[in-house]
Order: structure tokens, then C-alpha cells, then sequence
């Protein structure tokens, strides 16, 4: 979008000039406490950025030791999302701070497609930081070629159990549970900081809770709490919506398998994460290291029929998203009602790092007072072929949603290819309809379009396309 072109405050810059900023503006809550905070003489943070994989929102029960960390002690942002609900995409968007249309990754098949030097982690090992990355990468990413601008990794080929790895250029099987595995790798970079002065970087990424969802043993069976669904589980009357989803046949015993067997992986991710608390606490580290959570993209529970991802559907796109830095003033739980995204991962870490990129970005630090009043949400279909959902743009408002569906398509390069003619829109009063369940536009007369303000978002959402 234009108005996320605009130059970035920088930390620095914001806190200097908070007080005017705070007299003139309500500002939200976590530039409010930042603006209270020690940041501005805090040396360079150390950074820990956790994201999970297919994790989405209404899963806190299994994680209440990061939810007592991050959340309760840190900031929870409540209107978190992801810019395009799928797994390469999303994270080139967290590594660029950029919209997939303009890094380019539109699909999983496109991973090559990322600018390697506009990316968070370049910049930081050009400033000097010491760089990790244990997990998954990106898909479609040849296990044994390394990743860039990573010091030490360890590069998870996806699976759960006793899997291939990249470790530091060697290919290998290591046995055991992926999570404890990436957990332990972790561990040991970051124990490097005792005699390694350096700040750091960790991108930590475990397969959880991406299909197909085996739990570590301990926890293999563990009850979860009941859960019966929502009214957009499964959604009986789908007449509104695009052919995709009239046709989707996702049920209720299915969404709460998901969600069950979701929960299960998600409980070895809060083990890692407090061991990670308990590791930086003992190396005197905790106060000065901004640690982001945030899962690379959404999952639907039988919603609407579907039990997947790919839709622009609200479990799809919002995720958990959290985000705590003591130094910096984020330490004392607070909830950002701001509509943030995975595009405003890597402003904000090169903000706190007081390092401006290169290349533009997308994204806005969230250590900033801006505030977007809507998000474009984007996604590709890959190939030709029957079944799923077609190609998509949408314009998320906090009150309000609306989709367009085009004839579009792209090639495993992530190319495009089509009419781009629209054959489809959905608006939903997110107020009146948070479940999405009836779609305004469904046989609407041009008079309620307009009273709807169809032509203006219309226009926004091409505007923003190609912003």
C-alpha cells in the first residue's frame, strides 16, 4: 500500500520526539509504554524470532508458558495476520518486510524467487550480528544448498521425526523429535553469547503444527478441552460463497481432529520456548532481547467447510502474534488492538537495531505509533488444474472484509498468467458477521453496492495490488 512507503521512524527518532507525538495524537498501547521505556540507551538487542508453521489463533492452551512470557509479560497483539496464507510466501514476506507481489515468492514452488540481499537477516550480520536459523526454511529450498547470511543452522528438510538436515553445509539424518531437536541446536547458540560479545540473531522455526501433525511421544494422546466448533463450522447453507467452498466438504469431527492434533505438536513448542526464557535468563540476556512469536499462517477447523489454509477467510490469515522487550520498554503486558502483520516482522527488528534497510519495505516497526486502518491479504493459485481456491486479494478492516477472485494463475517460478478478469466478491460485515456467513454481495443491486461502499474499496484494493 502507498501510505507503507513512507519513510520509517526510527526508534531512536520516535522515542526523541514521543512527547510531542503523545501531546497531539492518542497513540496505541505499545508505542505508549515504548514511549515510557529505557530503549533509547539500551545497546543493540539481541533478536529472537519464533515462528511456527500452520499455527493459528484460539491455540493459547497449548502454550501458557509463552503465553506467560510473551503475552502476559510482553505485548499480545490481538488483530495479528499474515499477508499471504501459505508458508514460503509468508515467511519471504517475515524475512523482506515486503507483500508477496512484490518479493516475489507467490507460492511454495518460488522460493528462489526472494532477493537474498533485501532480507532481515543480511542486514543484520552486515551490522555486525551473529546469526542462527534452526528449522524450517523455505519450502522448495534444496536441503543441501546453505541459507544465506546465516552463520550456523541448522536447516529442518520438514518432518517430525528422526529427519534430514543442512547442519553448517553437511547433509545428515539426526533421530529424534524435530522440536527437541531444533530446541537443543538453539540452546547451544545461544550459550555461544558467554564468550561471543556480539548481539545475535535467531530465527527458530519448528515443523509445529503443520500436517501431518505427530505429536512428540509424551504428549501423543494427551486430552485437550472440548471444543464444538463455531458457526462457521462447517456452514450448511453456502450459497454465497465461491464454487471452491460450495463444494468443500470439511466437517466438524474434522476440524476438531486438526485442532486436537494441532494442540498436541504446539505443546513441545511451549517446552522450547521456556527453556529458551530459562537460557537467556541465566546468561543475564533476558532484559535486552526482543523476542517476536507469530505463526507463518492461519488453518481452518472445518470453517466454511474447508480444513486448510490458502483462503481469505479470517482463521487463515490471523495467527498468534507476540512480541516482548524488557530494555525496550515492552515488559509489562500490554495488548495492541493494531491491525499488524508478518510485513512489520523485520521493520521492526531493524528498527530496534537501529539499521535502515537499503530497499523499501512493505512493513511499518511496530515500535512506531503508525496504525493502518486496512491490510491487503494476497494469494496465488499454483497451476491450472481443478480444485482449490483460485487466485485472491483482499481488504481486511478490523469492521469490515472484501474479496475479489481472479483469473490468475501462476507457473512453479511464481510467474502470472491469466485475464485478471474478477469473477467473484464477498464483503462481510466483520461487526455484525465475525464468522463470515453472509456474503453482502451475494445477488446485491448496484444501489447497495454503493451504500456499501463497494467502488471505493475496489479501487483501494487495486491500488494496493500493485502498491
Amino acid at each position: 500500500m502507498s501510505e507503507n512507503r513512507r519513510p520509517q521512524v526510527s526508534r531512536r527518532g520516535f522515542l526523541g520526539g514521543a512527547a510531542a507525538v503523545a501531546a497531539a495524537t492518542a497513540v496505541p498501547a505499545l508505542a505508549q509504554v515504548a514511549v515510557a521505556g529505557p530503549a533509547a540507551a539500551a545497546g543493540r538487542p539481541n533478536i529472537l524470532l519464533i515462528v511456527t508453521d500452520d499455527q493459528p489463533k484460539h491455540t493459547e492452551w497449548a502454550l501458557p508458558k509463552t503465553v506467560a512470557w510473551l503475552a502476559d509479560q510482553g505485548v499480545k497483539f490481538t488483530n495479528g495476520h499474515v499477508t499471504t496464507p501459505l508458508c514460503s510466501p509468508s515467511r519471504s514476506s517475515v524475512f523482506s518486510g515486503r507483500h508477496a507481489h512484490n518479493h516475489g515468492v507467490r507460492n511454495n514452488g518460488a522460493s528462489h524467487s526472494l532477493d537474498q540481499s533485501t532480507t532481515v537477516q543480511k542486514y543484520l550480520k552486515q551490522a555486525g550480528y551473529r546469526t542462527g536459523l534452526f528449522g524450517k526454511y523455505l519450502n522448495s529450498w534444496n536441503l543441501a544448498d546453505n541459507p544465506p547470511h546465516f552463520e550456523d543452522f541448522a536447516l529442518l528438510q520438514p518432518g517430525y521425526v528422526d529427519a534430514q538436515w543442512n547442519v553448517n553445509g553437511t547433509v545428515q539424518t539426526i533421530n529424534g523429535y524435530t522440536t527437541t531437536i531444533v530446541k537443543n541446536r538453539t540452546l547451544n547458540f545461544l550459550d555461544k553469547a558467554a564468550t561471543d560479545t556480539r548481539p545475535w540473531f535467531a530465527y527458530v522455526t519448528p515443523y509445529a503444527s503443520h500436517g501431518p501433525r505427530t505429536p512428540e511421544a509424551k504428549y501423543a494422546g494427551t486430552p485437550v478441552p472440548d471444543w464444538n466448533g463455531r458457526p462457521s463450522v462447517p456452514e450448511n447453507d453456502r450459497s454465497d460463497k465461491p464454487a471452491y467452498i460450495k463444494n468443500a466438504t470439511g466437517t466438524l469431527a474434522d476440524g476438531q481432529t486438526i485442532r486436537a492434533e494441532q494442540l498436541r505438536t504446539l505443546l513441545s513448542v511451549d517446552d522450547a520456548v521456556q527453556a529458551f526464557k530459562d537460557k537467556l535468563q541465566a546468561l543475564g540476556q533476558l532484559d535486552n532481547t526482543l523476542v517476536i512469536y507469530v505463526g507463518d499462517n492461519g488453518f481452518s477447523w472445518g470453517d466454511h467447510g474447508w480444513t486448510a489454509k490458502s483462503v481469505p477467510y479470517r482463521p487463515a490469515h490471523e495467527v498468534p502474534f507476540y512480541l516482548s522487550w524488557p530494555a525496550g520498554g515492552l515488559g509489562s503486558g500490554t495488548p495492541d488492538h493494531r491491525i499488524v502483520a508478518n510485513i512489520d516482522i523485520a521493520p521492526t527488528i531493524l528498527d530496534a537495531a537501529g539499521i535502515t534497510p537499503t530497499a523499501p519495505q512493505d512493513g511499518r516497526s511496530l515500535l512506531s505509533s503508525y496504525s493502518r486502518d486496512h491490510l491487503l491479504v494476497e494469494w496465488w493459485k499454483q497451476g491450472t488444474g481443478a480444485g482449490g481456491a483460485p487466485t485472491w486479494s483482499s481488504y481486511v478492516a478490523k469492521d469490515k472484509q472484501y474479496t475479489e477472485y481472479y483469473d490468475l494463475t501462476t507457473d512453479a517460478n511464481g510467474t502470472v498468467s491469466g485475464t485478471g478478469q474478477v469473477k467473484f466478491r464477498e464483503y462481510y460485515d466483520l461487526v455484525n458477521d465475525p464468522y463470515q456467513l453472509a456474503n453482502s454481495l451475494y445477488q446485491a443491486t448496484p444501489a447497495q453496492e454503493q451504500a456499501l461502499g463497494i467502488p471505493a474499496l475496489a479501487a483501494q484494493l487495486a491500488a494496493d495490488r500493485v502498491a
